[in-house]
């Protein structure tokens, strides 16, 4: 058979061009667009886009074909933005390309929250732009009632609920009021390709939290904040984290669990593939000291970095801020089958090792295996209390652990 001629090739790829062409048009002509501009929101950030935002998005929400409700570059100022579902469709979008700017008064907030969406499934929440929460205001006032009973709930930024099959992806957030990322009562939510940044001193803002939640992965995202960079709360399983830059903060925590006596459980959860710099705790689980009967198992942290960590390891079952509410007392949490593997680097104290587990409900199968750090280049020391389980190439944990 002879050779295809060299016009014979040119005609197919023409005609595999218009075919693209033809079918990317189509499917562009089955999307719908809401820019909040139609809407009446004004890109100069003096002007309260609260109300375009809202509109804009029942438009989108309703609408019977695939939709993004877009925010164009520039600045928007808003208030609460609660996007109530379901949708009609379950292919709905939210493209940020400008930023947005929270109100600066932390009392102008609904519902603990700046950006909610609530019952949609199907969504992606992506684009370049930013989230600016304007948190300075909220740290005063925690700063001046350290115990926070002199000041309103915190405003989260970006918050989760009760949603499925959500992606939220290429995103920055500033200076959150409180929790940076909310998810609750969700499941099937990927979380990548964030910049969560706040100041080291400001209270509370976690980049991303996570609670009564199923089968969520978070990749690839850099977190400096003033608290945890990932927290796991109760009722969450099938936890996937890896590949996060974390610093300063207050590392990846498991918890705090316990802190009521009806309490669901964490299992089912990985965590590798991190660098922790400059930070309070590395890898940590975290829980009450009061009875409850949650419990955590099936943990493996892995593949993790530490540069001057204060608390590269960390176990800790006495947890009981202010002391009110369970000095004395001890965890009911159940602790078991937790693996601490390939970690290795610095501790910036002595103990780079620290269980303290709860005398009536001891640590259980607790395994750690090529852990390597250190303190002032020498090896890091451990601590630990109620807790059996084994190690390899950590010959000084024999007098720890049963």
């Amino acid at each position: 058979m002879a050779a295809p001629s060299t016009n014979t090739i040119l005609h197919l790829l023409l005609l595999t061009l218009i075919y693209i062409l033809h079918h990317s048009k189509s499917f562009a002509s089955n999307q719908s667009y809401f820019p909040v501009t139609d809407f009446g929101a004004r890109l100069d950030g003096r002007n309260d886009a609260t109300e375009a935002f809202l509109n804009a998005w029942k438009a989108t929400c309703q609408s019977d074909k695939p939709s993004i409700l877009y925010a164009p570059p520039g600045l928007y100022s808003v208030g609460t933005l609660i996007f109530n579902g379901p949708c009609r469709t379950s292919k709905i979008g939210f493209r940020i390309d400008g930023t947005l700017r929270a109100f600066s008064d932390y009392t102008a907030f609904q519902q603990g929250t700046w950006i909610l969406f609530n019952n949609v499934n199907g969504l992606s929440i992506y684009g370049g732009g930013s989230l600016d929460g304007q948190g300075e205001a909220f740290w005063a006032c925690k700063g001046k009632y350290n115990n926070n009973t002199g000041c309103p709930e915190g405003v989260k930024t970006l918050s989760i609920g009760r949603s499925s099959n959500v992606k939220l992806t290429g995103l920055k957030s500033f200076n959150s009021k409180f929790f940076h990322i909310f998810v609750w009562a969700s499941n099937n939510i990927v979380v990548e390709d964030l910049y969560l940044v706040a100041p080291e001193n400001s209270p509370n803002t976690d980049g991303i939290h996570v609670q009564q939640s199923s089968d969520i992965i978070i990749r690839k995202s850099f977190i400096k904040t003033g608290d945890d960079c990932i927290s796991i709360g109760p009722g969450t399983y099938n936890v996937l984290v890896e590949s996060i830059y974390c610093g300063p903060g207050h590392g990846i925590s498991i918890g705090s669990l316990g802190q009521y006596e009806e309490e669901p459980g964490v299992r089912n959860v990985t965590v590798k593939t991190v660098d922790f710099y400059n930070t309070m705790n590395g890898v940590r689980i975290k829980t009450w000291g009061r009875p409850s009967n949650g419990y955590v198992s099936n943990v493996v942290f892995r593949d993790i970095t530490m540069s001057n960590v204060t608390n590269p390891i960390i176990i800790d079952q006495n947890y009981c801020p202010w002391q009110q509410g369970c000095p004395h007392q001890n965890s009911g949490i159940k602790i078991s089958k937790v693996i601490f593997s390939n970690i290795r680097g610095s501790s910036a104290n002595e103990v780079g090792i620290k269980f303290e587990c709860s005398p009536s409900q001891p640590c259980r199968a607790i395994q750690l295996k090529n852990v390597k750090l250190t303190y002032n280049q020498n090896p890091a020391m451990i601590s630990c209390r109620y807790v059996f389980g084994n190690s390899s190439g950590l010959n000084f944990m024999s007098a720890c652990m049963h």
